[in-house]
């Protein structure tokens, strides 16, 4: 769920990427365009209008995109729980699913829009895709399929012969995904370095992409082959269950530091 970040001393939080810069004496600074909206705190402020009340509601924020992302994975993981079909019945699990994915959009929509522009100049004057934007394009198109493909298995239960059906990870969204994880990968490589294991951020990334193969993974065990079976569904169900837990231990860790102090 990370997709860009800016860097200061004490704190780490998401921002649009324009240039890094290295210096002996300090940490490394990402340069952003959207600097002037980053907090002491070390989150992003709420946009403000033109007579100087910040509109806490409508503006795009890093704190809206992971929670959103939190509540999403938490009803994901709800709706795949070991157990939880059985107890509450394949149509509850499927509306936890419908509803998650809402949640999964609207953190993606805001993620999109904190991602900034599409494309950057090069040294050469040539403009080029950024990775930041193609993340959160890729994550935000994977997050409506995932949309489709919820409200199919809600309609499935109107069908008697699909009322045992659960939702699992359809595989064009679960691509859209795994492209969007191995993109945020890449933003945090460009904007720190590789392996970057004392920064929670970069276990943040690890943990998301891990997230994008898990739904992978349940993807491939969902598949039903002609004669009507399902491949596995086991895997398919613990491939989602283990991609929702990753999803929101992400999004819980890219957390401005200061929110997650506030609420102790």
């Amino acid at each position: 769920m990370i997709d860009s970040f800016h860097r200061r001393p004490g704190s780490f939080a998401a921002a649009q990427t324009t240039s890094v810069s290295r210096r002996s004496d300090t940490p490394v600074v990402v340069r952003s365009a959207r600097a002037s909206g980053i907090g002491d705190h070390g989150g992003v402020n709420a946009d403000v209008a033109a007579s100087g009340r910040p509109v806490r509601f409508l503006s795009a924020t890093v704190e809206k995109q992971c929670w959103g992302f939190m509540i999403g994975s938490a009803l994901f993981a709800l709706g795949s729980a070991p157990g939880f079909v059985d107890w509450a019945g394949s149509s509850v699990a499927n509306v936890s699913f419908f509803v998650g994915a809402w949640f999964f959009t609207g953190a993606a929509l805001v993620q999109f829009a904190l991602a900034g522009a599409a494309t950057t100049a090069t040294a050469d004057g040539k403009r080029e895709f950024r990775a930041e934007w193609l993340s959160a394009a890729t994550q935000f198109a994977g997050t409506l399929l995932f949309n489709v493909s919820t409200a199919a298995a809600l309609h499935a239960d109107t069908v008697v012969a699909e009322r045992r059906r659960v939702w699992t990870p359809d595989a064009a969204g679960s691509v859209a995904f795994l492209v969007s994880g191995i993109l945020a990968v890449v933003v945090f490589t460009q904007a720190v370095r590789f392996w970057a294991p004392r920064h929670r951020e970069w276990w943040a990334t690890q943990i998301n992409l891990l997230g994008c193969i898990a739904f992978g993974v349940s993807a491939v065990g969902a598949y039903v082959d002609s004669a009507g079976t399902t491949e596995n569904t086991a895997m398919a169900v613990a491939g989602t269950f283990v991609g929702a837990i990753c999803f929101f231990a992400s999004a819980a860790l890219s957390l401005p530091r200061w929110d997650r102090v506030r609420r102790r």
